[in-house]
């Protein structure tokens, strides 16, 4: 079995309100909204005994997943809102990257939004990444948040540049799909070392990004980031961002849960599962549940798979690795 993503998500206080957002601006359609009532799902996420509703999304080929807490588990902290001050060098950044076949048309909404004051950008507005960067030359890229503080990013590929599926043949409107979920990362061999030899994805290509365009695109000064692509066979990937400059950025708080509108997950279907968790703590990361959790059928027919393992890579980033049999 090779690894592949199942869906990439995030914790909301308001699910419904979000999803709102991403159906109404961002092409995405609703699957399915279901309640967990405690049980191995709410204990593989570190969350036990908490009432919990799903929320899943669909653009193109991949899922998106939104959860809310209902109900906390006995004992267990409140959720945190995300840091306002929050920036792109924080080692709890991590975004979800949408594909657009036209940058126009697409941020156009986005950015009446910002300017009227209902959204809160990264990006001074769309950017266009220059000539000299031959890995990225004519990417068109815009950065900003969704209204409870989640990172996003569109982006517009050129001919000869990204998947095969970001060029269709025929027509398919504005919003294509995820092309990856990027993460901030303070060292791009371990990381690659994580996802490549711990958790089979294949490296994509790596390269430095700088200059004023880089700048605006972050929201940052003197911004010299180091990109590292991770893929799976197919679909979604991966993207490691270090930031090289500027220095500062905060480390992901080891306290962070999944009641934290911060956190994000990443669920990625892997062969061998329980080795992985005995060879994880040698890859620097680290468990969140305690080993791998089984669900109920009931769980198991609502999320399609039975067994997980809920981790953290090397910089806190939570995964969530699952078999289906």
């Amino acid at each position: 079995m090779t690894p592949q993503i199942k869906s990439i998500g995030f914790s909301c206080s308001d699910a419904n309100r979000v999803c709102a957002f991403y159906e109404a601006n961002l092409g995405f359609s609703p699957v399915a909204a279901f309640d967990i009532d405690a049980g191995p799902y709410a204990e593989l996420i570190g969350l036990p005994g908490s009432r919990l509703r799903l929320h899943q999304l669909q653009l193109g080929q991949e899922r998106l997943e939104l959860t809310e807490v209902l109900a906390l588990g006995p004992g267990l902290r409140p959720g945190r809102p995300i840091q306002q001050d929050s920036r792109s060098c924080d080692l709890w950044f991590q975004h979800i990257c949408i594909v657009v076949s036209d940058m126009a048309k697409a941020a156009e909404p986005i950015t009446a939004q910002v300017q009227a004051g209902a959204l809160q950008p990264i990006s001074t507005g769309p950017q266009t990444l220059p000539e000299w960067n031959q890995g990225a030359a004519g990417i068109q890229a815009y950065k900003f948040h969704d209204p409870e503080g989640h990172c996003l990013e569109l982006l517009q590929f050129p001919g000869g540049k990204g998947d095969a599926r970001w060029h269709p043949s025929t027509p398919r409107g504005t919003f294509l799909g995820i092309d990856h979920s990027a993460i901030a990362n303070a060292n791009t061999e371990r990381s690659t070392a994580f996802y490549g030899e711990l958790l089979g994805l294949r490296f994509g290509g790596d390269g430095v990004n700088h200059g004023l365009e880089q700048d605006r695109l972050d929201g940052l000064e003197g911004t010299r980031v180091h990109i590292s692509a991770h893929r799976c066979p197919e679909g979604a990937g991966v993207e490691c961002l270090n930031y090289i400059e500027p220095t500062g950025g905060r480390p992901l708080p080891v306290d962070q849960s999944a009641a934290d509108l911060a956190h994000w997950q990443i669920r990625l279907e892997v062969a061998e599962l329980d080795a992985i968790s005995q060879r994880l703590e040698s890859f620097g990361g680290s468990h969140v549940s305690d080993g791998v959790q089984t669900l109920n059928s009931e769980q198991a027919a609502l999320l399609g798979f039975q067994r997980g393992l809920q981790v953290r890579d090397p910089d806190g980033h939570q995964l969530q690795l699952i078999s289906v049999d």
